[in-house]
């Protein structure tokens, strides 16, 4: 390729290397290649140990979600004492997860993004330690101090994906990342299915093995979390960080802008499947009597949804680089249209009833059989559903938002939270109907809403790209991200 000469250099250097606009027709696409080389020589040296620690954590935490209603009622059996509710845990977690959102980004002022994240580590591993000593108030009790662990780690995860990130990479580190977390579902379920293979309470000893592997499993995570490099080291970004007051005022500010009240829809209904899949829907199937072995089905599904989760961000981390050429929007209208031949399909196959017990209530099916393939297909595109707008929102917040992460991210998790919180409290009283007719409102609803966010990102990429010095049409210097 022939060199450029000194006059046309500055104008090379703004084309920006996220528009998707005249890329790959304009000679700069050379060296964003060999920046694209770089970048993947130096996300070899930390993507795989951040992957690594969140694999850990939430194959113990997730695998102790998806089963939380099932061990609890096996352990009220044994102890009637025991009044204790799963939905419940699961709701104050989320519910205080929620509040504590607005906190954490001021915590990752004072800590840092990785102190931030082993703080919040520590608080899983004692949620999942304390089923070893079952005890009502020991539940609602922890419930509380994951809820603000969850809000610490999940907010330092954010901020330091998008440090340790830039413009080419964010897309791919996301859906990397996103699949080596979702191999949680996998494993931990495994693990599970092998465990409640044929039983209809789960023992006390059964109980004892689980739970202590998991917390094991958990502390391994916590340990890896430590051996990561520092944030922004390999990208060299950083956050415009100010002291804790200010970082928590910058939260609600950013709260009330247009796109982040748009995409507040698009978060609110990610927290609702991800209540449904993570604890609803393994309740629903547990509580099935008309399936042949109900326990085991939810070892099964948890490694179905997991798969769905491994496939789509592998998919979308492989070829981020290709993918964002045309959009975030078409993957995010592809998780809307399987979520809606899943919910479908749900409706057709389990009994109305299911979410509140046992039940042998008929499917919807000829001969009132539900069909465990069926269940567990559902499982599959409830997990690839999932990924395909969790990946997008991560890349458009990282990329957005690359100046403002912290916050950014904990609006994100504030709203979603908040969702999940919402649907086990009210996964108490409701019927699975209720359920399905929620979720397709706020999807259809959520997708537009992210659609119109992403069409005004490209559009202001347009914009920089095509006026001189970054400036808009009316003159002015724009100074909107991008």
């Amino acid at each position: 390729m022939m060199s450029q000469s000194s006059e046309e250099e500055p104008f090379i250097q703004r084309v920006p290397e996220n528009s998707g606009v005249c890329c790959e027709r304009h000679p700069v696409c050379e060296c964003q290649s060999s920046q694209e080389d770089r970048s993947n020589m130096q996300c070899c040296r930390w993507l795989p140990f951040f992957g690594l620690a969140f694999f850990l954590i939430f194959t113990a935490f997730n695998t102790c979600s998806l089963i939380l209603q099932v061990v609890i009622d096996s352990i009220q059996k044994d102890d009637p004492s025991f009044t204790g509710s799963g939905y419940v845990s699961l709701a104050v977690v989320y519910a205080v997860f929620a509040t504590t959102n607005w906190v954490a980004p001021s915590c990752l002022t004072i800590l840092g993004p990785k102190l931030t994240m082993v703080a919040g580590a520590l608080t899983y591993t004692l949620f999942i330690a304390s089923f070893l000593w079952p005890h009502t108030w020991l539940l609602y009790l922890v419930s509380v101090v994951v809820g603000l662990g969850a809000a610490l780690i999940w907010t330092g995860q954010g901020n330091y994906l998008t440090l340790m990130s830039d413009d080419v990479t964010i897309t791919r580190n996301s859906g990397i990342f996103w699949s080596m977390l979702q191999c949680s579902m996998v494993f931990g379920n495994i693990f599970v299915f092998v465990k409640f293979r044929g039983q209809e309470v789960i023992s006390a000893d059964t109980r004892f093995v689980v739970f202590i592997s998991l917390t094991a499993v958990s502390v391994a995570g916590t340990l890896v979390l430590l051996l990561l490099p520092k944030p922004g080291s390999q990208s060299g970004r950083s956050d415009a960080t100010s002291s804790p007051a200010k970082e928590l005022m910058k939260s609600f500010k950013l709260f009330v802008t247009k796109d982040m009240l748009l995409l507040s829809v698009t978060f609110f209904y990610t927290g609702l499947e991800l209540s449904f899949f993570s604890g609803v829907y393994s309740a629903c199937l547990s509580f099935t009597q008309r399936f042949p072995d109900p326990k085991m089905l939810v070892g099964l599904s948890g490694i179905s949804i997991g798969v769905g989760e491994i496939l789509a961000g592998a998919t979308f981390g492989i070829f981020g680089s290709k993918t964002i050429k045309f959009g975030r929007d078409p993957i995010v209208l592809l998780g809307f249209l399987i979520h809606m031949v899943c919910f479908y399909l749900i409706f057709l196959n389990l009994p109305k009833d299911s979410p509140l017990g046992d039940t042998y209530g008929p499917s919807k099916f000829s001969d009132g059989q539900p069909i465990v393939w069926i269940a567990l297909l559902c499982s599959f595109l409830l997990g690839f559903g999932d990924a395909c707008f969790n990946t997008q929102v991560y890349s458009l917040l990282g990329s957005v938002y690359s100046d403002n992460s912290g916050p950014a991210f904990a609006v994100f998790k504030f709203v979603q939270s908040f969702s999940a919180a919402c649907c086990f409290f009210y996964s108490t009283s409701i019927s699975l109907h209720w359920h399905l007719g929620i979720l397709v409102v706020f999807c259809v609803v959520g997708t537009l809403t992210f659609c119109v966010v992403e069409w005004n990102a490209y559009r202001k990429a347009v914009v920089k790209s095509a006026g001189p010095e970054g400036h808009d049409d009316e003159g002015e210097v724009d100074q909107r991200p991008s």
